[in-house]
């Protein structure tokens, strides 16, 4: 089982920038670990996801604006959301999967059935 937990959401205006953090415990390996976003009333997307030899993918809306990092001497996962839209706005979630992001992402959005472990997820609002 893997443990998860989100940190870095918050309020900023239009054009800003936030940091999340997601960092991982526990005893399984994860192969795949992505980040996720939900609005109230719509279905949870996948927005970005990183494997375990460091390529990550981005789904379009996101692209040259989200970069996604991780150091895994800290097991951390790190999503750097920059010029950041009112569309932005969702609840972020972190998951993990022992499969290769290959099998379960199409591009840089990923199916959530097959992630088996999520964090509590964090907020991140967006003012125009």
């Amino acid at each position: 089982q893997v443990q998860l937990v989100e940190s870095g959401g918050g309020s900023v205006q239009s054009g800003g920038s936030v940091r999340l953090s997601c960092k991982h415990s526990g005893q399984s390996y994860s192969y795949c670990v992505a980040w996720f976003r939900q609005t109230p009333g719509k279905e949870r997307e996948g927005v970005t996801a990183i494997d375990s030899d460091g390529s990550t993918r981005y789904v379009d809306s996101v692209k040259c604006r989200f970069t996604l990092s991780k150091d895994d001497s800290k097991n951390g996962l790190y999503l750097r959301m920059e010029s950041l839209k009112p569309e932005d706005t969702c609840m972020y979630y972190c998951a993990a999967t022992i499969s290769h992001c290959s099998t379960v992402c199409r591009g840089g959005d990923c199916y959530a059935a097959y992630f088996e472990n999520w964090g509590q997820g964090t907020q991140v609002t967006v003012s125009s």
